[in-house]
């Protein structure tokens, strides 16, 4: 009989990578809806949507990790704000067996990713609860966007050296 862990979550067998997530939370939520009730009549323009996605992440232990992931977005027609919203969503992540080399990217990546739909709903209900359709982020390629923001650092670090 194998021993189980105290949260009931798999071990890793024969060191094999495990990657747990052992809790899931709201850090920070904020939706306005500033020019209510006007910006609630139709309007004769669609709105131009605009989102931006962060990740972050900090070690707790040798082997949990806290990620967050942030989204921020707004919504406008001309210049007039129909909504904006400002999400924090984060989770807590045991990685264990995971070689050195491979672990920042599983952490700013699978992490991000398996919070992603969790976030994506609290959003939609935020913007559908402020009196709109609900918004459906699209979703987002997390591995893109960690070579992304590789490159800019790399590119950063470069600069700096000169």
């Amino acid at each position: 009989m194998s021993e189980s862990p105290a949260n009931g979550g798999p071990q890793p067998q024969d060191g094999a990578p495990l990657l747990n997530g052992l809790a899931q939370y709201t850090r920070d939520l904020s939706f306005e809806n500033p020019n209510a009730p006007r910006s609630l009549t139709p309007q004769d323009k669609p709105p131009q949507i605009s989102i931006q996605v962060n990740v972050g992440a900090q070690q707790l232990s040798e082997t949990d990790f806290e990620v967050e992931l942030k989204l921020e977005g707004s919504a406008k027609v001309e210049n007039e704000t129909l909504f904006a919203f400002d999400l924090t969503y984060c989770g807590i992540f045991r990685a264990q067996n995971i070689p050195p080399e491979d672990l920042h990217p599983v952490i700013m990546i699978e992490c991000p990713r398996l919070l992603f739909p969790f976030a994506r709903q609290i959003v939609a209900d935020a913007v559908r609860s402020g009196g709109f359709p609900p918004l459906y982020v699209d979703p987002i390629d997390f591995a893109a966007l960690y070579r992304e923001r590789a490159q800019q650092f790399a590119a950063a670090q470069g600069q700096q050296a000169q």
